[in-house]
C-alpha cells in the first residue's frame, strides 16, 4: 500500500481524501493557496505545502508546483479529488514518468473521454446507446445547419473540450441557428482555448441519470447503481439523490449493462461515472464519462455502505474488485449547500462565517471544510459544504432533509439552505416528477427577511 499520498485538491474533497488515508493508515499531504491556509484540509493533513497565491493558474492547476510538493514530501501517490486537474491527461502522465502513482484512469483513457466527440465515437463502437447527431466536429454554419435539419429540430450545439455548461447552445429552430452557433463558439474558445463545435438532438423533458463503475487493472468492472442528477441550474447539480424515483429494476439493469460495456470498451480503472440522458420513455442515450470522483459520490456511498475513496486507492494500488453489481438498499438525498444568494439569482457570497452549526443525528451526513470564523475566498467554486441525509425510504428521506435543512446555521455570508428548505417541500419534487428543466418554473418564494 502508498506510505504517502498528497491531494492535489482543495476544500471539502481534500478533506474526505485525509479521512480515508488516514483510517487506511496512509501519511497525507495537503497543498494550499494562501487564500486557503486556514482551511480544515491543511489543518489535518500530516503535512502541508503552500503552493502559491490565491488565483487557480498559479496554484491549484500550477503542475510544476504540485509536482515540487511531491518531491519534498516524498509522497508515492497523487489523489487528484475532482475539478482542479483531476481531468487533466498531462498531469496523470507527468506523475506517471516521475513514478508516482496517479489515483485515477490512465491518461489515454483521460483523453479518450474528456473530448466529447471521440469519446461518443468510443461508445458507438462499444454499442453503447447515443444520441443522435454530427459524426465528429462540424467545421461550418452551413455545414451545421444541413446536419441540425437532418436530425431534426431541436438540436444542442457543444463545445467538444466543454463543461459545466459552457459552449452549450440549445436550437429550436433553424433561423437561431448562427446567432447560437457563433456564442457557442465564442464561448468555448474563451473557457478551454478550444472552439471545437458537434451537434446532436435535443432530447426533450430528460432525465440526468448517471451509473457509478469502478474497474480494476484486471479488466474487471462492476457498476454501484445510479444517481439522479436532474435538479440543476445552468447545467450545474443542485441536488443528487439514489435510486432515482423515475427507476425501475428493468432500466436500471440495462443502463448498468450500457455503463460496465462503457468502461470495458475502454479497459478502465478507477472510479468513474457514465452519465445518461433519459427521455420519457425510458430511452436513454449516453452523454459523458467524467474519469474521477464526483462531488456526489456521498450519495452512493450512503445506500451501499461502500467508501469510494478507499476503493479508490485500493485499485489503484493493484487490487482486485468483487465484480458484483450493488444495488440501493436505502434513499439517499445531497443538497449542495453553497456560498450563493439564492433570492439574487444565485449571486456568489464570499465573506466571513461569523456562525456556524451543522446539522447532526441518525443517517444525517456533512462533508464541509468550513466553521465558525472561516472566509470564504472568492476565488473558487462556492460550494461549502454538502448536507446528505438517508433513510428507508424516499418520504422518509425528504422529511428527514428538511429536518437537517432547518438545524443546518450559516451566519455571515447568504447560502443555498433556503432554496433547498422550498425544494423539499415542492409538491412536484416530493412526487418525483421533474426533469432537467426544473428550475426553468421553479419560483423560489422571499420570506419578510429576505426583503
Amino acid at each position: 500500500m502508498f506510505n504517502k499520498i498528497l491531494i492535489a485538491n482543495r476544500g471539502e474533497i481534500a478533506l474526505r481524501v485525509i479521512r480515508t488515508c488516514k483510517e487506511m493508515g496512509i501519511n497525507t499531504v495537503a497543498v494550499y493557496s494562501t487564500a486557503d491556509k486556514e482551511s480544515l484540509h491543511v489543518r489535518f493533513a500530516d503535512e502541508a505545502v503552500c503552493i502559491g497565491p490565491p488565483q487557480s493558474n498559479l496554484s491549484y492547476l500550477n503542475i510544476p508546483k504540485i509536482m515540487a510538493a511531491v518531491e519534498i514530501t516524498n509522497a508515492d501517490a497523487v489523489h487528484p479529488g475532482y475539478g482542479f486537474l483531476a481531468e487533466n491527461a498531462d498531469f496523470a502522465e507527468i506523475c506517471t514518468e516521475y513514478g508516482i502513482k496517479f489515483i485515477g484512469p490512465s491518461p489515454e483513457h483521460i483523453r479518450l473521454m474528456g473530448d466529447k466527440v471521440t469519446a461518443k465515437d468510443t461508445m458507438k463502437k462499444a454499442k453503447v446507446p447515443c444520441i443522435p447527431g454530427s459524426e465528429g466536429l462540424v467545421d461550418s454554419i452551413e455545414e451545421g445547419i444541413v446536419i441540425a435539419k437532418d436530425i431534426g429540430y431541436p438540436v444542442i450545439i457543444k463545445a467538444t473540450a466543454g463543461g459545466g455548461g459552457k459552449g452549450m447552445r440549445i436550437v429550436k429552430s433553424a433561423e437561431e441557428f448562427e446567432e447560437n452557433w457563433n456564442k457557442a463558439k465564442q464561448e468555448a474558445g474563451a473557457a478551454f482555448g478550444n472552439d471545437g463545435i458537434y451537434i446532436e438532438k435535443f432530447i426533450e423533458e430528460p432525465r440526468h441519470i448517471e451509473i457509478q463503475v469502478i474497474g480494476d487493472q484486471h479488466g474487471k468492472v462492476s457498476h454501484l447503481s445510479e444517481r439522479d442528477c436532474s435538479i440543476q441550474r445552468r447545467h450545474q447539480k443542485l441536488v443528487e439523490e439514489s435510486p432515482s424515483p423515475f427507476m425501475t429494476p428493468k432500466l436500471r439493469d440495462k443502463m448498468g449493462k450500457a455503463a460496465i460495456k462503457a468502461a470495458k470498451a475502454i479497459n478502465y480503472e478507477g472510479v468513474g461515472t457514465v452519465e445518461f440522458l433519459v427521455d420519457k420513455n425510458r430511452d436513454f442515450y449516453f452523454m459523458e464519462m467524467n474519469t474521477r470522483i464526483q462531488v456526489e459520490h456521498t450519495v452512493t456511498e450512503e445506500v451501499i455502505d461502500h467508501d469510494l475513496i478507499k476503493e479508490q486507492i485500493k485499485v489503484a494500488n493493484g487490487e482486485k474488485i468483487s465484480g458484483k453489481n450493488l444495488t440501493p438498499m436505502l434513499h439517499a438525498i445531497e443538497c449542495r449547500i453553497n456560498a450563493e444568494d439564492p433570492f439574487r439569482d444565485f449571486r456568489p457570497s464570499p465573506g466571513m462565517i461569523t456562525g456556524f452549526h451543522s446539522s447532526k443525528g441518525q443517517g444525517v451526513r456533512v462533508d464541509t471544510h468550513v466553521y465558525a470564523g472561516y472566509i470564504i475566498p472568492p476565488y473558487y467554486d462556492s460550494m461549502i459544504a454538502k448536507l446528505i441525509c438517508k433513510a428507508q425510504t424516499r418520504e422518509e428521506c425528504i422529511k428527514k432533509m428538511q429536518r437537517a435543512l432547518d438545524e443546518f446555521i450559516v451566519e455571515g455570508v447568504h447560502t443555498t439552505i433556503p432554496f433547498h428548505q422550498q425544494l423539499m417541500k415542492n409538491e412536484n419534487f416530493k412526487s418525483g416528477n421533474f426533469d432537467t428543466g426544473f428550475m426553468n418554473t421553479f419560483e423560489l418564494e422571499k420570506d419578510d427577511s429576505e426583503e
